[in-house]
């Protein structure tokens, strides 16, 4: 059964009607006021039904009331502002034999190139490609750059394209994200209030909740970290009494933009994570806290937002979820190795995780749905691997890797 995504701005002038059908589960709605997002309403209600428009205001008044009142505080005080300047920015697309979901992302960002007007190059970074897919596919999009990275591994193909660039910032998206109308807007606000910022990430929603592990993974939380701009500093943060080490709270690495030269003085990504088995995750993890480390800020703007296709498969949200546990976990092995400082911290966040691990998969026990169990013990499982050596075995591959490519740049 699935959620229908309804996408409502409150200045307009009509609010819709609603039909749920009897294989629909309920409504999910983003709640946008001029354009800028304020609330994410998951409803569930099994049709068939109709909802008519003073419902589903009553629906979102009672779900988004503090964002709506907090909005329209802001909108009275301040008002819009002038545009900010242009951003340097060249969007980076790093993938590997999916170019049908390339050609969707490439295509939202040509879509709001036209719209905007803006200077907005897109690079895409084929790795280790097993075909000329997505060659051909990009090929036929228009001023599109295509290079392919012949070294397997996500962090490989993300420093590529931080070398290839030659504008002060780089946006990542993933290859299964499109972006909103008013992405580079958010982008280019976030960085005129926080010039300083050498990371920004941004908000993730679905882009559709049409299978069960899709629901899921929306229910646990998915990518959201909410509706309100942060600004994150090397210094406690208030409610997060693990910070910095719980770098999950940062954002996502599907919808991030970087300042060039900073990542590339810390020595670009780590490319001994996402490298694939043993080690598919962990590289955003690992770049967030080591530049709050290094001393500069990182920022998150909702209005910079993308909508992300989750994994539709059950088996593929369980493999999603053990690699995270293994990325997470390496992210603090490396980390405990070199930052001394943070070790107390770190080893808080160790005991403070498979607590809350274990915690939630009681929990899912005793709960009726027969399918959670298994996605927390597959992201326990990962944990386990990952504090019990993960990196350094994936050190050595990323050596060999490198050692296999030393004399040749050319792929397959």
């Amino acid at each position: 059964m699935r959620f229908v995504m309804i996408d409502l701005d409150l200045s307009a002038e009509v609010t819709p009607t609603v039909e749920l059908r009897s294989a629909d589960r309920g409504v999910a709605i983003l709640v946008r006021q001029r354009g800028r997002p304020l609330a994410f309403v998951l409803h569930e209600e099994p049709g068939p039904v109709r909802i008519d428009p003073p419902r589903l205001d009553r629906l979102v008044s009672a779900a988004a009331g503090p964002e709506l009142a907090q909005e329209a505080l802001r909108h009275e005080l301040g008002g819009e502002r002038s545009p900010p300047q242009p951003v340097s920015v060249t969007v980076a697309i790093c993938t590997r034999d999916r170019p049908d979901r390339v050609v969707r992302c490439v295509r939202s960002l040509l879509e709001l190139r036209s719209a905007t007007d803006a200077r907005l190059p897109v690079l895409v970074v084929d790795n280790a490609p097993s075909d000329d897919g997505t060659r051909a596919a990009v090929g036929r999009l228009a001023d599109v750059q295509y290079v392919c990275e012949p070294r397997p591994g996500l962090d490989f193909a993300r420093n590529r394209a931080l070398e290839e660039a030659q504008t002060a910032y780089v946006a990542f998206l993933d290859d299964d994200v499109v972006v909103d109308g008013a992405w580079l807007a958010g982008l280019e606000e976030a960085l005129a209030e926080q010039p300083d910022a050498a990371i920004v990430t941004g908000l993730v929603l679905p882009l559709e909740l049409e299978t069960e592990a899709q629901i899921l993974f929306e229910l646990r939380g998915g990518f959201r970290r909410g509706f309100r701009k942060l600004r994150y500093e090397d210094a406690d943060h208030p409610g997060s009494p693990l910070y910095p080490c719980g770098a999950g709270i940062f954002g996502a690495g599907c919808n991030m933009v970087v300042d060039r030269q900073a990542l590339q003085s810390l020595g670009g990504f780590d490319e001994a994570l996402d490298t694939g088995p043993p080690l598919p995750g962990g590289g955003d993890l690992d770049i967030f806290y080591r530049v709050i480390r290094s001393g500069r800020p990182l920022a998150y703007e909702p209005r910079m937002l993308v909508f992300h296709e989750h994994r539709r498969e059950y088996d593929a949200l369980r493999r999603q979820y053990r690699s995270w546990g293994a990325g997470f976990m390496s992210f603090v092995a490396k980390s405990y190795g070199w930052d001394v400082e943070e070790r107390r911290s770190l080893r808080r966040v160790v005991r403070w995780w498979y607590t809350d691990q274990l915690r939630e998969l009681a929990s899912s026990l005793r709960s009726p749905r027969g399918t959670r169990p298994r996605l927390v013990g597959a992201e326990l499982v990962g944990g386990i691997a990952g504090i019990a050596g993960t990196y350094q075995r994936s050190l050595r591959r990323a050596r060999r890797i490198r050692e296999r490519w030393a004399t040749s740049n050319r792929c397959p």
